[in-house]
């Protein structure tokens, strides 16, 4: 199915599938019993442009954790819960907007329907979330090895589980740390399902690695129009998510804003330090919300002229730079000032 024929399900206040604009979710790294740091970093990762926040539940202490940070946040809460399904019941008791977890290792049908039933009563989505690396023996087995069938026949399994306790309010995901494999679970299961797909590359790595691996996974399955939140995972600052899934979006034509940064690479006319000055202006960046285009040049050689196309740019010299707008040169500052300059034009930026 792609984006616009997959079901609508809402989760709090934001709604996913059925065409809706793909959503960025991540997941807080903080204990989430710790009520203060959990809030203050979601709210950091709402300012950086998430829209769903996910929060492991581990224990009953987390569980209860949730109504004080629910009080405090302003986008929808998902708890993650492995095995205790105690801990999913009270999750949602606490103010959840969503469950994930994994029907096969929650236990007895008993006690999936306990969860189900609490779901049903408040109309609690649940996400149904299968990994590679807990694929079942016989799946395994019957597949030689873990595949995209293996994979797909193991999420729809735990789908039936709770549509046979007369519960469809559902979201999937399958993930798997094999970029290949995971494009295939998804193109194969967007052909069986219409319920909406949450999509990531799971353990993708550090920034570096995880970036190139995410960035490819997402682009090849959402090219096809199949996806409908996503998750950039990293071993890393949870805002490095936020920041990644965003110009993934943009780069595929599906978010529109946010400024995009462009910068040239270095090369023996350059006389700063281009590669902090061009991170710094990204970080930089990411709280201002306009729609626009800033280029970061190392040399006032080529700076102006290749700047061109951007709405703003700087270009840097030997202990000053130069500030252009659309190719033209507007003035010239120490380099020590180039940062500050540029967040000052950008916060007066006439829309």
């Amino acid at each position: 199915m792609g984006r616009g024929e997959t079901r609508v399900v809402k989760i709090g206040d934001r709604v996913i599938g059925g065409g809706n604009p793909v959503l960025i979710q991540s997941m807080t790294n903080t204990k989430t019993e710790d009520v203060q740091a959990t809030t203050a970093q979601i709210q950091a990762l709402t300012n950086a442009g998430c829209d769903i926040i996910r929060c492991a539940v581990p224990n009953m202490e987390a569980a209860k954790a949730l109504e004080e940070i629910k009080k405090q946040i302003t986008i929808p809460l998902v708890a993650d819960i492995h095995f205790d399904y105690k801990l999913a019941i009270a999750s949602m008791e606490h103010g959840a907007d969503k469950i994930r977890i994994n029907p096969g290792n929650i236990g007895s049908r008993e006690r999936i329907q306990a969860v189900v039933d609490v779901a049903r009563d408040r109309n609690i989505p649940i996400r149904v979330g299968v990994n590679s690396g807990s694929l079942e023996k016989e799946l395994v087995a019957r597949y030689h090895g873990v595949t995209a069938e293996g994979l797909v026949e193991s999420a729809l399994d735990k789908v039936k589980i709770i549509e046979d306790l007369g519960y469809e309010n559902l979201v999937i995901s399958i993930k798997s740390s094999d970029v290949m494999m995971c494009a295939r679970a998804h193109e194969l299961i967007a052909q069986k399902t219409d319920y909406p797909l949450h999509v990531g590359i799971t353990e993708s790595g550090t920034v570096y690695s995880g970036n190139i691996k995410s960035a490819l996974g997402l682009g090849i399955i959402m090219y096809q129009g199949i996806g409908d939140t996503i998750r950039v995972s990293l071993t890393g600052d949870p805002l490095e998510e936020v920041k990644s899934a965003k110009l993934i979006l943009k780069t595929l034509g599906m978010r529109k804003g946010g400024i995009e940064v462009v910068s040239c690479p270095t090369c023996g006319r350059t006389q700063i330090n281009l590669i902090e000055l061009a991170n710094q202006v990204e970080t930089m960046v990411q709280d201002i919300p306009l729609d626009l285009k800033v280029a970061v040049m190392g040399c006032v050689v080529n700076g102006p002229g290749e700047a061109k196309e951007a709405d703003i740019g700087i270009a840097g010299g030997k202990g000053e730079g130069l500030l252009i707008k659309k190719g033209e040169i507007v003035k010239k500052v120490k380099e020590t000032e180039l940062l500050s300059c540029l967040r000052e034009e950008l916060l007066n930026w006439e829309k």
